[in-house]
């Protein structure tokens, strides 16, 4: 049986749709359909039920995806780990340091952290890379970064998770022209009269519902929009009037208001590594980013 019809399979099964599966894969279609049937053949049956608007998993499917996804994951981890070996990391704090960012609040202390490290360890490179929208773990689980500084919390059992570095105010990202933009402020109630966009990717439910939830705390229904895989397409969409965001950053952008919320927790950031990985190069980078966070939280309060 060959790995990549095992690949194949397990994105398939997360995605439900040949195309996105066939993207990911930078296959066609029509290799995709064929390493699914061969894959099928070996096991005698079938393992998903295709129609013309939909894919969904059969029951031996689900069982084959339960069992195949904590071996796959525990594949990638290692070579995730020799990689990052290659680089250098595993050999104290030379080499290079890929680390990523999800916002730009985020992305400052880590440019800050990286200036920083320039000086104290010249012999460490750190090279950095905006988080993707919609797969808030996939290049840290892959060994594309190496540490990123990403909203928390961070609940998946293969990564550990530093302290909060910062906080930011959690605000509505809305359309000007819409009635809410004219208030100072606004509460987790009035989600109840907006559409937000939602996010086409591989985020865990927990984070899903962070980011767009499903009710109002009283339980009002929040209505859903447009599905986004990147920060740019979302604002495009706010400032058209087609959806609002919940952000923790201001994006600066034509026809885009920002309301904050008088009701809702501030949203803290932290650094997350893949568990078992923090190299010395991580926890290098992790104490210069604590360093930069209160010197300049003793800079603004002086």
């Amino acid at each position: 049986m060959e790995r990549v019809e095992l690949e194949c399979f397990l994105i398939l099964a997360a995605e439900l749709h040949f195309g996105r599966t066939a993207d990911r894969m930078r296959l066609s279609r029509a290799r995709v359909s064929q390493l699914v049937q061969r894959l099928e053949r070996r096991i005698g049956a079938p393992l998903f039920v295709r129609t013309s608007r939909r894919v969904a998993l059969t029951a031996l499917g689900r069982q084959l995806r339960d069992d195949l996804e904590p071996h796959h994951r525990a594949v990638e981890a290692a070579v995730a780990r020799a990689t990052a070996a290659a680089r250098g990391i595993k050999r104290g704090i030379k080499g290079v340091l890929h680390v990523g960012f999800s916002s730009p609040p985020a992305g400052e202390v880590v440019m800050r952290a990286a200036e920083a490290l320039r000086i104290s360890h010249p012999e460490l490179g750190v090279e950095i890379c905006e988080v993707p929208f919609s797969d808030p773990f996939g290049q840290l689980r892959n060994g594309e970064f190496d540490v990123q500084l990403t909203e928390l919390p961070v609940r998946e059992d293969d990564l550990g998770e530093g302290p909060t570095l910062l906080t930011e105010e959690r605000v509505l990202a809305i359309s000007s022209r819409h009635p809410l933009a004219a208030g100072e402020k606004v509460l987790l109630e009035d989600l109840a009269d907006v559409l937000l966009l939602t996010i086409d990717g591989e985020l865990p439910d927990y984070r899903l519902e962070h980011h767009v939830p499903a009710r109002t705390p009283s339980g009002r229904p929040i209505g859903h929009g447009p599905a986004v895989t990147n920060m740019q397409e979302a604002l495009l969409l706010v400032a058209g009037g087609k959806g609002a965001l919940l952000s923790a950053a201001y994006y600066t952008r034509p026809g885009v208001a920002y309301i904050p919320f008088e009701d809702a927790d501030p949203i803290g950031y932290g650094l997350v590594w893949r568990a078992g990985d923090d190299t010395s190069a991580v926890q290098t980078f992790a104490r210069t980013a604590l360093e930069v966070v209160r010197n300049t939280q003793r800079i603004l309060s002086s």
